[in-house]
């Protein structure tokens, strides 16, 4: 009888061959072009919603400033006195004026200026993590005024429309142009203009930006660094009390910029002569200094700082929820 052998059976079975990694597609919130184009986004959201809340006070603002253009003497409006005219005179909503122009200007300004200036944090953030040490104070004013200054450029058409819509109840009736929205204006003063009107004051609104941009960014920034590690407040209050440092410093050193560019503007070409009252940002400030005083600068700071201390604070916590939210 033949014994049958069985085959020896191996030591040890065969190891699993590993499995290719799955690749699992990121989500539209986590796509490479999503996270490039998510800053501008949520800073475009954050300045609209904080002009939507601002607007009459930046209409009674503008009218501050154009009052008594000329003479150093004469009557001295409150912001309470020209609230009060303008809803005697018309009604409530009159105050909004502009907002179409104030939300467009939103739109393409403060998206590109927070846009650019997280951008631009964010890869100073890189830069010192890699050299092991801090962004400074210098870099963040650099962003600030770089940010500032192309987000101006490109607002400065909205930024125009915004002042004509608001200064044009100032003029008789038979001189007003009645625009009926930012697009209205914006073809109007192309159309009578020129093109290159819409560039008008194009100077000092960059310069404004940049100063504007350097206080608020740029100090948010610091003393929200700055709060974090030497304060125990919670993450909410250290966006709060930065956000109000911000405001004051944004307000101190762009309203003399912002009274310029309001005030060039608002010009126009006289019918007869063909001329400006001001050839530019130094023609104007040489002959406001000259005719009204230096304090005219100044003019409203009040009134300014309740428009630009709250559009920050409101812009800046808007912006801080939304990137929270987008992590």
């Amino acid at each position: 009888m033949v014994q049958e052998t069985l085959p020896a059976l191996p030591l040890s079975l065969p190891k699993p061959q590993p499995r290719p990694p799955l690749t699992i597609p990121p989500d539209f919130l986590h796509h490479p072009y999503t996270r490039h184009a998510l800053p501008f986004i949520n800073g475009g959201l954050a300045g609209m919603t904080a002009t939507a809340v601002i607007q009459p006070v930046d209409m009674v603002k503008v009218r501050l400033q154009l009052a008594g253009e000329g003479a150093r003497t004469g009557p001295r409006p409150s912001a309470l006195g020209i609230t009060r005219d303008i809803i005697a005179s018309g009604k409530v909503l009159d105050l909004y004026t502009g907002l179409s122009a104030g939300i467009l200007r939103q739109a393409v300004y403060t998206t590109a200026r927070l846009g650019f200036f997280e951008t631009f944090i964010k890869k100073l953030n890189a830069r010192a993590e890699a050299a092991d040490r801090k962004v400074t104070f210098a870099e963040r004013a650099a962003a600030g005024l770089t940010a500032g200054g192309i987000a101006a450029m490109i607002g400065n058409p909205a930024d125009l429309a915004l002042v004509r819509m608001q200064s044009d109840g100032l003029k008789a009736p038979e001189a007003r142009a009645n625009y009926r929205s930012v697009f209205d204006a914006l073809g109007r003063i192309t159309r009578t203009e020129g093109l290159a009107a819409l560039w008008a004051g194009a100077s000092p609104t960059v310069v404004r930006a940049m100063a504007l941009n350097m206080g608020q960014l740029t100090f948010f920034s610091e003393a929200k660094q700055q709060l974090k590690q030497h304060t125990s407040l919670s993450a909410q209050n250290q966006t709060f009390a930065a956000s109000g440092i911000a405001g004051f410093f944004a307000s101190f050193l762009s309203l003399p910029f912002d009274f310029i560019k309001t005030r060039l503007q608002k010009q126009q070409k006289d019918p007869k002569t063909g001329q400006v009252p001001y050839k530019g940002l130094v023609d104007c400030a040489r002959k406001v200094a000259k005719e009204e005083g230096w304090l005219r600068f100044y003019r409203g700071f009040g009134t300014y700082y309740v428009r630009i201390a709250p559009h920050a604070m409101v812009t800046l916590i808007v912006a801080d929820y939304l990137n929270l939210l987008t992590k």
